[in-house]
């Protein structure tokens, strides 16, 4: 059983910047592909970026340039730095921990950028 637990979500002028974090738990972290994923309200959850064990990323075309994925395996941690935010990014935001077709999620932070 892996929690995972973000946080670093909140209110930001367009332009600006936050940078999430999603702290897990257990021995194993290292081994999961770990993602963020956001929900907007009325739409349906999607992928901003995923990042595997090996440390591949991948991102959504909307937050390419603008959001980078990463992990600290010590620390038992990913990140999602969020530059050049945009009302469009107003969504909560959700860390996903998968291995196989194993898949925890975390409960969310809300990220809500005003223009």
């Amino acid at each position: 059983q892996v929690q995972l637990v973000e946080s670093g979500g909140g209110s930001v002028q367009a332009g600006g910047s936050l940078r999430l974090s999603c702290a897990a738990s257990g021995r194993t972290f290292s081994r999961y592909a770990m993602g963020w994923f956001r929900q907007a309200p009325g739409k349906e959850r999607e992928l901003v970026a995923d990042v595997t064990s090996g440390g591949s990323t991948k991102y959504a075309d909307s937050v390419k340039g603008r959001f980078t994925i990463s992990r600290d395996n010590a620390k038992n941690t990913v990140y999602l730095q969020m530059n050049s935010l945009n009302a469009e990014d107003t969504a909560v935001y959700y860390c996903r921990a998968r291995i196989f077709l194993t898949v925890y999620w975390g409960q969310g932070t809300q990220v809500t950028v005003s223009s």
